[in-house]
C-alpha cells in the first residue's frame, strides 16, 4: 500500500490550523509556504519559503517584491511570483476600498495605511493627493507626481485643477520616501506651506500631508508641521 508523503500530511496540518484559528500561530515562513501550496502542488514548499523570507527580509517584503525579482529565487515559477503578488494587490484594494468607506478627520488610520501599504514599496518618490468633499468623505485619489528616487516636482496649479475637478473642499497629501527615512526634507516643509497657501485662495483647507515608508509614517498634523 503507497504511503501519503510527508509532505502532503504537512500541508493537510497547515490548512486544518488555518481553518480552526486563522494565521494566528503561524510563523511568517508558514504563511508563505501555505500560500504557496495553492500554486505548486505535491512538494514540499517549505525550504521555498524560507528562501523567500531570507531574500526579502519579512512576509511583507515577499508579497511586495517584483515580480521578476520573485522568479529569480530558486522554485518561484510564475504562478508562485503571481500568487504572492496578487495577495499585495487584493490587499492594497481592500485598504482602499476601507478607507474611502471608513475616513474621517477623527480617524483616518484606514487611510494611513492604505498610503503605506500603496505608497512604501515604490522605488521612485511619487506624490499623491486625496481630495475630501464637505462631508470628509474620500471622493478621489490623484498621482500628481512621479520623480527620482530622493526628489519630486509638484505644481499647486495641478493640486487646484482636480481639486475643482471633484469638487473637493479638503485635501491630504501624501509622498514616500524610498530611503526609509521618515524626516521631512527642507523641500518637503517648503513645498507644503505653498501647497496651503494655494489652496487657500479656493478655501481648500490641507488637512495633513504623509510621508510613508515601508515600515510605518510621518504626519505633518500630529507632528505640527502644518
Amino acid at each position: 500500500m503507497k504511503s501519503t508523503p510527508d509532505h502532503t500530511k504537512h500541508r493537510k496540518r497547515l490548512k486544518a490550523r488555518y481553518l480552526e484559528s486563522g494565521l494566528s500561530g503561524f510563523a511568517d515562513h508558514e504563511v508563505v509556504e501555505l500560500l504557496l501550496t495553492y500554486a505548486v502542488a505535491r512538494k514540499d514548499m517549505k525550504p521555498a519559503a524560507k528562501r523567500l523570507l531570507k531574500e526579502f527580509k519579512s512576509l511583507s517584503g515577499v508579497v511586495s517584491a517584483d515580480h521578476e525579482d520573485l522568479t529569480q529565487v530558486e522554485e518561484i515559477g510564475e504562478h508562485s511570483a503571481i500568487l504572492l503578488s496578487l495577495v499585495h494587490a487584493t490587499a492594497e484594494r481592500f485598504l482602499k476600498q476601507e478607507s474611502k468607506k471608513l475616513f474621517n478627520l477623527s480617524s483616518p488610520q484606514a487611510l494611513y495605511d492604505y498610503c503605506r501599504i500603496s505608497l512604501g514599496k515604490q522605488k521612485r518618490e511619487q506624490f499623491r493627493a486625496y481630495y475630501l468633499n464637505a462631508k470628509n468623505n474620500l471622493v478621489a485619489e490623484e498621482v500628481l507626481q512621479e520623480g527620482t528616487v530622493d526628489q519630486t516636482v509638484v505644481y499647486p496649479r495641478t493640486v487646484l485643477e482636480h481639486a475643482l475637478k471633484h469638487k473637493a473642499v479638503g485635501v491630504l497629501f501624501a509622498h514616500n520616501h524610498p530611503s526609509g527615512n521618515l524626516t521631512p526634507s527642507s523641500h518637503d516643509l517648503k513645498l507644503t506651506r505653498l501647497l496651503i497657501k494655494t489652496t487657500a485662495t479656493l478655501g481648500i483647507k490641507v488637512h495633513d500631508h504623509l510621508i510613508v515608508t515601508e515600515e510605518g509614517y510621518l504626519s505633518f498634523h500630529e507632528k505640527g508641521l502644518l
